[in-house]
């Protein structure tokens, strides 16, 4: 089993940065990504970035230039940058082994 924790989001102006972490805790052996996904009022969820555990990435192209991801051993983090009203959403934090595994979400709201 893993579990997952998550922090840091919140309410932030348009232009503002946040930065969301999410500790993993649990059997996490061998190669994994981790990942942060996001689902805004009426939409599917979609995958926003992810890193796997040789630290390759992956961006939406709403966010690239915009976001970075990044891990430290089992936690990663997503430092998102000129936050936009089009990226509120619940985030949540999903690792992958050979299961896979989700936060219970966080809130990011960006006024405008």
């Amino acid at each position: 089993q893993v579990q997952l924790v998550e922090s840091g989001g919140g309410l932030v102006q348009t232009g503002g940065s946040l930065r969301l972490s999410c500790a993993a805790s649990g059997r996490i052996f061998g190669f994994n990504v981790m990942g942060w996904y996001r689902q805004g009022p009426g939409t599917q969820r979609e995958l926003v970035a992810a890193i796997t555990s040789s630290g390759t990435t992956s961006y939406a192209d709403s966010v690239k230039g915009r976001f970075t991801i990044s891990r430290d051993k089992n936690t990663v983090y997503l430092q998102m940058n000129s936050l936009k009203p089009e990226d509120t959403a619940v985030y949540y934090c999903n690792v992958r082994t050979t299961s896979g595994y989700w936060g219970q979400g966080t809130q990011v709201t960006v006024s405008s």
